[in-house]
């Protein structure tokens, strides 16, 4: 059984999940514990909350990997965990996750992004900072934008909070056009997420399960007994 944990990134996960997969809402703490508790062989992290809830703890994603179970992560929070457990034999898939292994990219605000809920399929309220870079880079390739117009856009864009950041702020704060960047939208849009989280079900459908035991041991802490004490002995 493989357990994906996605959500806004990708909304449809279920067109590539095969029959082996199990999908679930965006992961929060105690949430890899239970796929783990529940026999997952190997986890998929695209998706996390973290706003109003705690984020998935670090330590359940080394005991999973403790107990030989396969992590993979992309796209948001994924990308976030796997740069951070790679040293422990978490997988990160895609772009994003490169831009933050190799210190291109290290703010975590640059994944997240105001969302709809589920039931209506968590339509995006905001652009993630990541897709905006993606189609900036994506519309000077095509030749539809300038060096210098990139260059305000990508710059307002990092101005504008999260929450607030949809094209049209990021136009009124680089004072340019909105015609001409909804147009540069039009041609240009790339949703790095998306193709990232993507690129994470593929992996995970292609890996064989279970992997195999970690060569370090796992420490449980006080803090993790007190959290999880069915694992106290293991």
């Amino acid at each position: 059984m493989k357990v994906i944990f996605a959500g806004p990134s990708l909304p449809d996960a279920k067109a590539f999940a095969d029959d082996t997969m199990i999908l679930r809402p965006p992961a929060c703490q105690g949430d890899v514990v239970r796929a783990v508790e529940d026999g997952a062989t190997a986890i998929g992290l695209v998706d996390g909350q973290f706003e109003f809830v705690a984020p998935v703890w670090h330590k359940e994603l080394l005991f999973a990997l403790s107990r030989g179970v396969s992590v993979f992560g992309a796209a948001s929070m994924g990308a976030l965990r796997a740069v951070e457990c790679q040293a422990y034999g978490m997988i990160g898939i895609g772009r994003i996750f490169d831009d933050y292994a190799s210190g291109r990219r290290v703010e975590d605000a640059d994944v997240a992004l105001l969302h709809g809920p589920a039931e209506l399929g968590y339509p995006a309220l905001s652009v993630p900072l990541v897709n905006v870079d993606a189609t900036i880079e994506a519309a000077i390739g095509q030749g539809i934008v300038s060096e210098e117009e990139a260059l305000r856009l990508s710059q307002a864009a990092r101005r504008v909070f999260f929450k607030d950041r949809t094209w049209r702020r990021v136009a009124e704060a680089a004072d340019m056009d909105i015609g001409q960047v909804r147009a540069l939208v039009a041609t240009a849009w790339t949703n790095q997420k998306r193709r990232d989280a993507i690129g994470l079900m593929r992996a995970i459908a292609e890996t064989p399960s279970p992997a195999q035991m970690a060569d370090w041991s796992f420490n449980a802490t006080p803090l993790w007994r007190k959290l999880f004490p069915q694992f106290y002995r293991m």
